[in-house]
């Protein structure tokens, strides 16, 4: 089955054709690490994953080239800086808190499975590049300097409003009346703005004599260039098809949120700058997010970071393996709203029980007729719903040895899941309630010794003192040995 994907821009699902099919180029936009990433940041994270394994699949893992930036010079770092760290001279607290935050941010998605992009670069690396997009946007009248400032002009763009399908008229309509002074129409919005001594600051662009530092939206255009056009180019990573489409790129991804003005405006600087018909042929974007039923947001209380989820016991009395986050995410088709639940990741979690029980230590089979099938889901706009209602089928046909059970591996790794092995689930689920494993399995053998011995009241005792626990026990016969063996797991 060919690729389809949702496109943003035009509304409807289309055949994925690459520009150039030896480097196929995506950008996703990452954190601006200021805080910890909340679990609305994972879905994205874990979304783009999934479709990064599915192009290296498709066109081979070095025809590929994913870039998830971060944003490191921002207002909220500024600010939270300040919070931080009030005694250390300014640059230098930024310096720490984005260094610390970015640090913790791969730690946390480390554990939901994904794999590194290609590159991952940051904004302060490509203050440059920046510089160069507002000179070429002001020297071709797209945009204009005005108190220090460098503005793009909305009304120098006839199809200004495309991706979010709003015309500039609605969107004048709908703008604040307390415009800035200094901007020629409530939509124009700011490529470069002035720096006062407590923040980080570079030469400005345009003339300027005041140290400045760029706009958030004018960062990723620059990234997004540098990465998937300008250092292929240089490289020799682009083909003669890749050529043919200058400052053009793949897919650009992120969150519903980013829709409008983030991505708009992107799109504007990009194309106006190039003087191109797109910035990205595919956009595509995760839905809305909420918990158990609302908002999230911190004055409701509802606030949830994936280190929380991690590393605390603040949602559902208790911590959960990223790969349950994972799996949770997976569940909704990445297009629709998400209720994120405790119910939902208990049921995440009961279901890689099972898998996990059905492959054992197996090792992932290096082709797989469910895989394929997998790969056929997926196909169809990422529908992960599809992918995992086959591996519940597959999970079957695992039990039936182990030919099945590393054949149903290689199925769910498509998805990024069952990565380990039963044991290694094992310890990570106990870990997450601190359970003693070593007592754990002292206890079962005791009870174990005791039904041989037929002092089934001294094994109930044990039963239910490891219920007590929260260990469920599971008895099986052994097909060879005919003995009785006790498997276990954490309850809920």
């Amino acid at each position: 089955m060919a690729l389809q994907l949702y496109n943003t821009l035009t509304r409807k699902k289309e055949r994925f054709e690459p520009i150039d099919p030896t480097n196929v180029r995506m950008y996703v936009c990452g954190p601006t690490v200021y805080d910890f990433a909340h679990i609305g940041n994972a879905r994205p994270i874990i979304v783009f994953d999934v479709l990064f394994r599915l192009l290296r699949h498709i066109y081979g893992d070095d025809h590929v080239t994913y870039a998830r930036n971060i944003t490191d010079v921002d207002d909220k770092i500024n600010n939270r800086a300040v919070e931080r760290f009030p005694d250390m001279e300014p640059t230098a607290a930024i310096r720490r808190l984005t260094e610390e935050t970015a640090a913790q941010f791969h730690k946390d998605i480390a554990a939901l499975g994904v794999l590194q992009p290609s590159v991952e670069p940051r904004a302060t690396e490509h203050i440059a590049q920046m510089r160069e997009l507002c000179e070429a946007l002001v020297a071709n009248g797209h945009a204009y300097v005005s108190h220090d400032h460098v503005l793009f002009d909305a009304s120098s763009m006839a199809d200004y409003g495309r991706l979010a399908n709003r015309s500039l008229e609605e969107m004048e309509a709908g703008a604040r009346v307390d415009v800035a002074p200094y901007k020629k129409g409530p939509m124009d919005f700011v490529l470069w703005k002035p720096s006062t001594p407590a923040q980080p600051g570079w030469p400005s662009p345009c003339g300027i004599a005041t140290p400045g530092r760029p706009g958030w939206h004018i960062e990723c255009s620059a990234m997004a260039e540098e990465w998937l056009w300008t250092a292929p180019r240089l490289k020799g990573r682009l083909s003669a098809a890749g050529l043919a489409r200058p400052h053009v790129f793949d897919i650009h991804g992120g969150g519903i949120d980013l829709v409008f003005p983030h991505h708009e405006n992107e799109i504007a600087q990009s194309r106006c700058a190039h003087g191109t018909p797109m910035m990205a042929n595919y956009w595509m974007h995760n839905g809305f997010l909420q918990v158990e039923g609302e908002k999230m947001s911190k004055s409701l209380g509802n606030f949830i970071t994936i280190n929380d989820l991690l590393e605390t016991d603040t949602f559902g009395g208790r911590r959960w393996p990223g790969e349950v986050l994972r799996l949770a995410m997976l569940m909704t088709h990445y297009r629709q709203p998400i209720d994120f639940s405790v119910r939902g990741l208990e049921v995440a979690e009961k279901t890689l029980d099972t898998w996990y029980r059905a492959i054992g230590d197996a090792e992932a089979a290096a082709a797989s007729d469910f895989a394929d099938e997998v790969e056929q889901s997926l196909s169809d706009d990422l529908n992960t719903p599809a992918a995992i209602a086959r591996l519940h089928v597959a999970c079957d046909a695992a039990r039936d040895g182990a030919d099945g059970a590393a054949r149903f591996k290689a199925a769910a790794n498509a998805l990024g899941l069952l990565q380990g092995t039963e044991a290694a689930w094992k310890r990570q689920r106990a870990a997450g309630v601190d359970i003693d494993e070593a007592n754990v399995s002292a206890l079962i053998a005791a009870r174990l010794d005791a039904r041989k011995r037929k002092d089934f009241k001294e094994s109930d005792r044990i039963r239910d003192e490891l219920a007590a626990m929260g260990i469920r026990l599971k008895d099986s016969k052994n097909k060879v040995t005919g003995e009785i063996e006790t498997t276990w797991e954490v309850k809920r």
